[in-house]
């Protein structure tokens, strides 16, 4: 899967009694505001432009800058944290983005940048033009796809500031986009040097993963329809009138950056609302699972971790089910805020429609709502680790007998041409014969399902621990990179700890010391500098080699 932005509720048992995060978030947190006087988010933006005028000078910021919010987290003892992306002399910044961070009432306390260098360049007129930028890229993506027959090409190059790797100057991010010799899309993201034109980065632009219903993977599963006369729409009130569409086999058709013509994603109807028959010959039957995803997906993020919904904002996406054809991937897609899944080819894979591939899929629209880690090198790795991390709490919170919960991704989309029993294992992940274990700097260089590993591996640990052990049904064995034993503090207060540092300290260019930094802050925050899961964070970066 590629770029796979690849969860129903973990609890917190305490002394026999469930709790969410955000419950332990208030009660770990000293509370300073009532829920009466707590700070919304307009007014967390408004003390966050009182900082910002008062602090310019100190975060980088000039006249010849201006922010714009993209996030806004409110804590239960009312501090706030506001994030913000940056645009420079109108150009959007690549790397620009930031996260201030103020007490209840309002007062600064400290910020995270994704660069702290004085941001400035020369001139933003680019000596390199659009069109050699664009022919850049599309030679990117024709390398990236060697052996491919490439058609309806089309490349749409962008002025930026990049800031994302060294001293900032002038570039193009450019999108890349073609079908393959079975019509399905392929996209590659290439950033070029405007003064030089020589490639700064490339990565991929598709973010992917590889009533009653009877799904393929879950069994009988509940569904929140909606009524339209005599029929039922596979449609969720109660979720942001989320809602799960036939795209009937067809793709994307996409120029310059453009989508001029979408699959579409017919609505499903059925005129008793029981969906599916639980195999593929029934077209309704993967877009159960979808939804059953979706909606599972949607109650872990809101339930857990106080989320409505993917932006934050009660907006529900889409599906797209029976995309393209043989098609061995699902996607995530910022542009139309939906999910997009494939049915597989049979022979490697089958429907992408699993409940930890739906999770995955979700997972990537949070990222992009908060940290937008960029998709390249080690911010590229945690972004997919975040969506593996995630996607395997849902498939967990869900408590589906059908599908138990277990530390493998994809495991039950693959098929015997794969040659193994999953696409990635959060225990071991080199059992896939490409992920990494252990950090080292050759991560950076990595495809980022490869440097994903080294989270995945933490994530592991610090769940469960090192040694061997049987969850759903799967045995499970981690050693660590240095030799030592971890004790692991349980899969809820991972997931709490993740999501803190994802919406509060990590940015787009946090790599793997600074997760370590963000996870250390968050497990502080939540439990104290001197906890026990504080240290066992420590512990578990450590034993992945991130010290």
């Amino acid at each position: 899967m590629r770029r796979a932005r690849h969860l129903r509720r973990p609890h917190l048992a305490t002394t026999g009694t469930a709790v969410t995060a955000a419950a332990l978030l208030a009660a770990t947190l000293t509370p300073t505001a009532g829920a009466a006087d707590r700070p919304d988010r307009s007014t967390a933006i408004a003390h966050a432009a009182d900082v910002l005028r008062d602090r310019a000078a100190s975060l980088g910021l000039t006249s010849a800058q201006e922010t714009t919010v993209r996030d806004v987290i409110v804590d239960a003892d009312g501090a706030q944290h506001v994030r913000y992306d940056r645009t420079y002399r109108e150009l959007p910044v690549l790397g620009g983005d930031f996260v201030v961070h103020l007490s209840p009432g309002g007062e600064f306390r400290s910020a995270n940048r994704a660069t702290a260098r004085a941001l400035d360049v020369p001139s933003v007129t680019p000596t390199v033009k659009a069109p050699r930028a664009a022919d850049i890229a599309v030679a990117a993506l024709r390398a990236a796809n060697v052996g491919e027959t490439l058609r309806g090409l089309t490349s749409k190059p962008r002025l930026v500031v990049d800031a994302l790797h060294g001293t900032p100057r002038l570039a193009w991010r450019t999108d890349a986009l073609a079908r393959d010799e079975a019509g399905n899309p392929v996209a590659r993201t290439v950033v070029t040097d405007a003064s030089t034109g020589r490639q700064i980065d490339a990565w991929d632009a598709l973010e992917s993963a590889a009533g009653d219903g009877r799904s393929l993977y879950g069994g009988t599963v509940p569904l929140e329809t909606t009524v339209s006369g005599s029929t039922y729409q596979l449609k969720d009130p109660t979720r942001g009138d989320t809602y799960t569409g036939d795209a009937a086999n067809q793709t994307d058709l996409c120029l310059l950056g453009i989508c001029v013509q979408r699959a579409p994603a017919t609505l499903l109807t059925d005129a008793d609302n029981h969906w599916g028959t639980g195999t593929t010959t029934d077209r309704a039957t993967a877009a159960v699972d979808a939804q059953y995803g979706t909606d599972t997906t949607w109650d872990y993020f809101k339930e857990v971790h106080g989320r409505n919904g993917i932006a934050g904002d009660g907006r529900g996406s889409y599906n797209r089910v029976h995309y393209g054809n043989g098609y061995n991937n699902a996607f995530w897609d910022d542009s139309c805020f939906c999910m997009t899944y494939g049915d597989g080819d049979g022979n490697l894979l089958g429907p992408l429609v699993s409940l930890d591939v739906a999770g995955h899929e979700m997972t990537h629209g949070v990222t992009s709502a908060t940290a937008d880690l960029t998709y390249s090198g080690e911010p590229g790795g945690l972004n997919e680790a975040t969506s593996d991390i995630f996607g395997t709490l849902v498939e967990f919170s869900a408590e589906n007998a059908s599908d138990p919960g277990d530390w493998l991704v994809g495991e039950k989309v693959v098929r015997p041409g794969l040659g193994r029993p999953a696409l990635r294992f959060m225990d071991q992940p080199s059992k896939d014969g490409s992920s990494v274990d252990c950090w080292s700097t050759a991560v950076r260089n990595l495809d980022v399902h490869y440097s994903s590993g080294v989270a995945n591996h933490f994530a592991y640990l610090l769940a469960e621990g090192s040694g061997t052990r049987t969850i759903g049904g799967v045995r499970h064995s981690s050693t660590t990179c240095d030799g030592s034993t971890v004790t692991g503090i349980g899969k809820d207060k991972l997931g709490a700890i993740w999501y803190r540092a994802l919406t509060v300290y990590m940015t787009s260019s946090t790599d793997y010391a600074g997760a370590r930094t963000a996870t250390l802050n968050a497990a502080r925050d939540l439990y104290g500098a001197g906890s026990a899961e504080h240290d066992a964070v420590g512990a578990a970066w450590s034993a992945v080699a991130v010290g």
